[in-house]
């Protein structure tokens, strides 16, 4: 592709597509962000647990609240999520499924099996 004064440019966003691996790779690094955040919601869990009687109840309400569960529940698929692809890149470690078409069927896979997992943990939860 050349511009108007003729010289060439590089690929572009809106003209290169990337794999679907590279978006699951993206994925993994912010899943892996996400997770830190989390972490820090338990850390505050805790402490409330340790602050007293008043501090837990409103943790508790908090967490229990739609806005809460909908947190933990994407918390709970970014866990998986994260766990999954990093079974991925521990494969890949030992050098296999380098190949582009396991690479997106195991790509395809850990996020079937993130949602799979996630799905089946809470409707557990659910029911105890």
């Amino acid at each position: 592709m050349m511009s108007k004064n003729n010289r060439p440019t590089s690929p572009h966003i809106t003209i290169y597509k990337n794999p679907i691996t590279s978006y699951l790779s993206m994925g993994h690094r912010i899943a892996g962000v996400f997770l830190s955040f989390g972490m820090l919601l338990l850390v505050f869990f805790l402490l409330a647990v340790a602050g007293g009687a008043e501090w837990y109840n409103w943790a508790k309400w908090l967490i229990g609240s739609f806005i809460g569960q909908l947190v933990m529940f994407g918390f709970t698929f970014v866990f998986f999520y994260y766990w999954c692809t990093a079974i991925r890149h521990l494969a890949w470690d030992f050098g296999f499924g380098f190949e582009m078409e396991t690479a997106e069927k195991t790509g395809i896979f850990a996020l079937g099996a993130s949602a799979v997992m996630t799905i089946l943990f809470w409707a557990v939860l659910l029911l105890i």
